[in-house]
């Protein structure tokens, strides 16, 4: 660390340096800048630069190496480990850097650094275009895209979002600004399909875009007794579809919406989502066994892409605890604890336990790349989300137990951006045994000195 005068020195020459916004602690500001969206995240960075545009980055960048700070990088700040902020070190806020540009003949979008996924969906929709995003719309694109990009709706018929990453605008840990193709740089465009945050920061993604003209969904309230029945006809409907048809079950609390009946509200609900690419009349078709089951509510309808991407959003400022698992598929036994163990969820809360089907595209996309999860058929997500820190005890001990509840059909790999801070073993099954090494030698060609360590971290080799 530099001398505080020094410090004090640069810290004045980087504001006056900089288009957008320097905070340090005890400006006006500097407390709402450092908020993550998991509250139980409380962490206090010595500066955070609220960067404007990628000569704002690399500024910053240089800042801190000349006063040995380390740096984290925050995008959407959706990571429920909260490594979008550190203590003691340098945050680089891109929130500012947000601009998506479509280029529709090319069908390709470029998207900054900043920019949340909400922002490129509504930025695709004019055009009848979309990629796969996460189904968060609050989450960041670049995030969710470098850490291994799958876990949206449109999985199955387009492939993971990291399939369609056409090139990467980066700032090194030396302050260079570089840019990673298939054409340029190879490596390290193999390495950011995966390694995340760990070689720079992006400046921009260029994202390529499939045609979406229509985009429908099924919704289907089952009592939790039905539950086990439902899940098991969504199993064979995934086996069966085609790829343009995803979605989810999920255990969670009635919320207060037109299509769940006014005394439902609030109780434990199973709800069944299909989503397809394509026209209402085939997505009815799809899901007559769904419908033939007895069930409370049942909502089959066009919907844009960019309004269903925010139908699992929370608010921010709640406690958050998450995990995912990949399965190697949903037999009976499976199903049957998965509902037994939703008895046990938290209600009322907007806690969740939730099943995806994986497959169709995802599993036929190129391989080579570092994401060990491709060839599993189904996920498993606890999403805990809660208010009360009276609470804590109940909502982890509900997570865990569901974790041990699927052990047995774990495939062993994850997509390493939902993996929270869970320890080094659940970091390498993100990334793959095989792969560690080879990310190792391009984390010490771009990063030596391991400054971007506050994500799920490679240590260079």
């Amino acid at each position: 660390m530099a001398p505080l005068s020094t410090a004090g020195a640069a810290l004045a020459a980087l504001r006056a340096d900089l288009a957008g916004d320097v905070l340090a602690p005890g400006d006006p500001g500097y407390d709402l800048a450092r908020t993550v969206f998991n509250v139980m995240i409380d962490r206090r960075p010595a500066v955070i630069a609220q960067c404007a545009g990628t000569a704002d980055v690399v500024r910053s960048v240089r800042f801190a190496r000349d006063l040995d700070l380390k740096i984290a990088v925050r995008g959407g700040g959706h990571c429920v480990a909260g490594m979008a902020v550190n203590d003691n070190g340098m945050v680089v806020d891109l929130r500012r850097m947000h601009q998506v540009t479509v280029r529709p003949r090319a069908a390709s979008a470029r998207v900054e650094g900043g920019a949340p996924t909400g922002q490129l969906d509504r930025a695709t929709q004019p055009h009848a275009l979309a990629t796969t995003g996460s189904r968060y719309s609050a989450a960041g694109v670049a995030g969710f895209v470098l850490g291994g990009g799958s876990g949206g709706w449109l999985d199955r018929a387009f492939g993971p979002a990291v399939d369609n990453l056409l090139e990467v605008e980066l700032v090194t840990a030396d302050a260079t600004a570089v840019r990673a193709s298939a054409e340029s740089d190879p490596e390290l465009f193999w390495a950011l399909h995966g390694g995340g945050g760990n070689f720079g920061v992006a400046t921009a993604l260029t994202l390529g875009l499939h045609e979406l003209p229509e985009f429908c969904v099924a919704l289907v309230l089952f009592r939790p007794g039905t539950g086990p029945e439902a899940i098991r006809v969504q199993r064979d409907l995934m086996a069966t579809g085609p790829r343009e048809a995803g979605g989810t079950v999920l255990y969670l609390t009635g919320p207060p919406e037109p299509f769940v009946p006014g005394h439902l509200v609030g109780t434990l609900l199973c709800a069944v989502v299909v989503t397809y690419v394509g026209r209402r009349a085939a997505l009815r078709e799809l899901v007559r066994p769904l419908l033939a089951l007895p069930h409370e509510a049942a909502v089959v309808a066009a919907v844009p892409y960019a309004d269903v991407q925010c139908m699992l959003d929370d608010p921010p400022g709640l406690r958050n605890h998450c995990w995912t698992w990949h399965l190697t598929g949903l037999p009976d036994e499976l199903i049957d604890a998965f509902c037994e163990r939703a008895r046990t969820m938290p209600v009322p809360t907007a806690c969740r336990q939730m099943l995806f089907p994986l497959g169709g595209t995802a599993a036929a996309g190129p391989g080579g790349y570092p994401v060990p999860h491709r060839g599993a058929l189904w996920s498993v997500q606890t999403c805990g989300v809660w208010e009360n820190p009276a609470d804590d005890r109940r909502v982890l001990r509900w997570a865990r137990d569901l974790r041990d509840d699927v052990r047995l059909w774990r495939t062993g790999a994850v997509r390493v951006s939902l993996v929270g801070d869970e320890g080094r073993d659940r970091v390498v099954a993100g990334l793959g045994t095989g792969n560690l090494n080879r990310l190792a030698r391009v984390k010490r060609r771009y990063d030596p000195d391991n400054v971007f360590r506050y994500n799920h971290n490679i240590a260079p080799a």
